[in-house]
């Protein structure tokens, strides 16, 4: 179910906007109504909605400076108003559509299938981030000496093969000698903090500081400079 608010100065362009959404009941549900710029900002600063239908011209502010006051909005915003002059205004505020008043039934219908795809979006969106979060979190476990090390990602630098064992480099000038090949141990840590920049290399992304081109190689947060092979280059360039 969509949550929305809507906002518009002009009591009786507000009930009218509410009757038609009433049409869609079963998809989308206004939470609440305001002709006042201010208290609408008091709700969205203490609530999270799907979409705002925001009047574009009103007295205490217009609607661009109303959202200038949420840089950071998550909501799909849509304007309605009685003028069509403000088209290209509403797509520079990233406006996901613009109803002129009086909304057409057809119109919001469209308007509506838009706010669901982006909120389906904006839901696979957080799934992502609460995936790479997690990931990222994630203990990786490296079998050594008999006994199992839960290392975090921030601790190791850069692994480096040599041969059928892989060195992995810690912070402060520590490392593991581990008995498995560069293949398995790349299986072992987080994709989204290593990557493979070389066939006897993978580092920690985080750990890097520097990148040379001429030279096609990294520099790490401890000076240790690590080659970048050319078959890897531009898979790594567009990884970072």
């Amino acid at each position: 179910m969509i949550k929305a608010i809507l906002l518009d100065d002009e009591p009786n362009a507000l009930k009218s906007l509410n009757w038609e959404l009433e049409n869609f009941d079963n998809e989308l549900e206004v939470v609440a109504k305001f002709t006042c710029t201010k208290k609408a900002l008091d709700f969205l600063k203490k609530n999270i909605i799907d979409c705002l239908f925001i009047d574009i011209e009103m007295p205490e502010m217009d609607c661009f400076q109303f959202l200038n006051h949420l840089p950071k909005r998550e909501f799909a915003v849509v304007f309605t108003t009685a003028y069509s002059e403000y088209g290209i205004d509403a797509i520079k505020s990233e406006a996901l559509d613009y109803l002129t008043k009086p909304v057409d039934h057809d119109d919001l219908k469209i308007c509506i299938e838009k706010i669901k795809k982006f909120k389906k979006s904006r839901l696979t969106l957080d799934l992502l981030e609460e995936k790479l979060i997690n990931q990222s979190d994630k203990k990786i476990k490296i079998s050594i000496d008999g006994k199992l090390m839960f290392l975090d990602a921030d601790e190791i630098m850069y692994c480096e093969s040599d041969g059928n064992y892989t060195k992995v480099f810690l912070k402060g000038n520590n490392r593991l000698f581990v008995t498995k090949k560069l293949k398995e141990i790349q299986q072992l840590l987080p994709s989204t903090c290593f990557f493979r920049v070389h066939n006897s290399y993978i580092v920690n992304l985080k750990k890097i500081r520097e990148y040379l081109k001429t030279d096609a190689y990294v520099v790490l947060t401890d000076n240790t400079k690590i080659p970048v092979s050319r078959n890897k280059k531009n898979k790594f360039l567009d990884h970072i």
